[in-house]
């Protein structure tokens, strides 16, 4: 069994036995806890035996699942597929354990069944990475929208159902669309080789050699699903809603891990499979993207409530993301990469922050907030911190990503890059623009109920209705800890990350030169 088997069937058993733990919410939370954290400890020897220099797919595995179709269960990661598993081995830890510090499971709800979803959401996951053949790449794209489903619909916020039902209906029909460009690609290597197949490898070498038109079509279905994931402008309707109305650990998820899958398929199927396509087409991608980014950062000023303002914020990331990979350029693929991992981290931290300030006001409102620094001087320090973060300041993980797509794309697109620099300059100011709200100006917030005194009470200038309001615990900053180490240290020192993702961007780009 290799790593990465391992680190698909271990979530999956816990899942099965914490969904047993119905009546005993603290033995599921802990034993959830323990099977994320040997999941996240499994990535360590799974890095440690990958070989950046070495085969583009490594730690493969694979066993026949329909051989008459040429359909098999195959595993394998590139250095890109495993920064992806990395980060969600470390933040669905961190969602565990920040249950019941940044959410309130509803009236009937056990901790069980929402841990389980959890852990059967990040198996799918890292399955979705991992996958080498794209028939069950397709399943597993369609099946990790369940568990979501379940943890929006069943867990959200008061328009849950609506939100739960946009996002699985925009993925999956974006899928449906991916599975008829699969079966053309099947139907050609089947005339090219007389047997159809869906091994990812074997489809990048017959593919690749379609004529144009027919790898435009075949493309468009693959960059549908994907957009949509992404989400890219105009594919992007979903994500406000089920960002805004999950709760905060899914959240943490939705945005920082499971969006990128569609960046990803970008690298992983568009790029390689369809070169010819990629390239005819790119200048059209191109103007989505800075679209998403110009869209994103004006539409997060408008935003009163915190989470559908950190969504809107990351649809502006997304749109840098792609404008890195369709410029074709091996810096800023690079760079798009690693902003990847770096948009994971950053997002999540502060996701989660977002989540301790709410349950400590009782409100997403940004306007039900002022001067919390002042009583909760560590919980404004993270939420400084996240922020930074997410702006790209020198020093935070951020920083090299966004320098390393803005230095490749301005070599053949300086316009758009340019254009693109100025939404994420808006958007880098609306973050601070968030914590200065939040965190600076006079002390008050209506929506701290109990802090001091009744329902209503507002934050008086002189602290006497916030004294109730207690700042970070040591359960709180241990669950940020290792988000605020590895922002700072990859800040200083991305090269193990830098040296990882490389070579697969080079073998990329090498398919995409090579192309007809």
């Amino acid at each position: 069994m290799t790593w990465v088997l391992a680190t698909i069937l271990l979530p999956l058993v816990g899942a099965a036995v914490v969904a047993g733990m119905k009546k005993n919410d603290r033995l599921a939370t802990l034993t959830a806890l323990v099977v994320s954290l040997l999941t996240f400890l499994l990535v360590i020897p799974m890095w440690a035996s990958y070989t950046p220099t070495g085969d583009r797919i490594q730690q493969k595995s694979s066993m026949d699942w329909i051989p008459n179709f040429g359909i098999h269960i195959s595993f394998g990661i590139d250095g890109i597929a495993l920064v992806m598993i990395a980060v969600i081995g470390l933040l669905v830890p961190i969602v565990v354990g920040a249950l019941g510090l940044t959410d309130k499971l509803p009236a009937g709800r056990s901790a069980g069944g929402f841990l389980s979803l959890i852990l059967v959401q990040e198996a799918l996951t890292i399955a979705v990475f991992a996958a080498t053949d794209v028939f069950l790449f397709y399943v597993l794209f369609e099946i990790m929208l369940i568990p979501m489903y379940f943890l929006i619909g069943g867990y959200g916020g008061a328009n849950r159902q609506y939100a739960a039902v946009k996002f699985f209906l925009y993925s999956f029909l974006g899928g449906l669309i991916m599975l008829a460009s699969a079966i053309g690609a099947y139907s050609l290597a089947s005339d090219k080789l007389g047997k159809g197949s869906f091994d990812w490898e074997t489809l990048v070498t017959v593919v690749r050699d379609a004529p144009l038109g027919t790898q435009i079509w075949l493309f468009l279905g693959f960059f549908l699903a994907f957009a949509i994931k992404a989400p890219l402008v105009p594919f992007h309707t979903w994500l406000p809603d089920a960002a805004g109305q999950a709760p905060i650990g899914v959240a943490v998820l939705l945005v920082g891990v499971l969006d990128k899958v569609g960046t990803f398929g970008f690298l992983r199927y568009c790029l390689p499979m369809f070169p010819e396509a990629s390239k005819e087409l790119a200048p059209w991608v191109l103007v989505l993207a800075v679209a998403g980014v110009l869209y994103g950062s004006i539409l997060a000023a408008g935003q009163r409530d915190m989470k559908r303002f950190i969504a809107y914020v990351s649809i502006a990331h997304f749109g840098f993301i792609a404008l890195g990979i369709f410029t074709f350029n091996e810096q800023a693929m690079v760079g798009s990469v690693s902003y990847m991992l770096n948009h994971s981290l950053a997002t999540g931290m502060l996701i989660v922050v977002v989540g301790l300030i709410v349950m400590r006001g009782g409100s997403t409102r940004i306007s039900d907030y002022g001067g919390m620094a002042k009583v909760t001087p560590l919980l404004g320090g993270m939420l400084l911190i996240a922020g930074l973060s997410t702006l790209s300041l020198p020093g935070t993980n951020s920083f090299i990503s966004e320098f390393l797509v803005l230095l490749g794309s301005f070599v053949d697109y300086p316009v758009y890059t340019i254009i693109a620099t100025v939404g994420m300059v808006l958007a880098a100011a609306y973050v601070l623009w968030l914590y200065q709200r939040v965190m600076q100006g006079p002390v008050r917030g209506d929506a701290l109920i109990g802090a001091g005194g009744g329902p209503g009470t507002a934050m008086a200038p002189e602290l006497g209705a916030t004294k109730a309001i207690k700042d970070l615990g040591g359960k709180e900053i241990a669950i940020l800890a290792p988000m605020v180490v590895l922002i700072i240290a990859l800040g200083f020192y991305p090269k193990p990350v830098l040296d990882t993702i490389t070579p697969s961007v080079q073998a990329t780009m090498s398919s995409v030169q090579g192309g007809k």
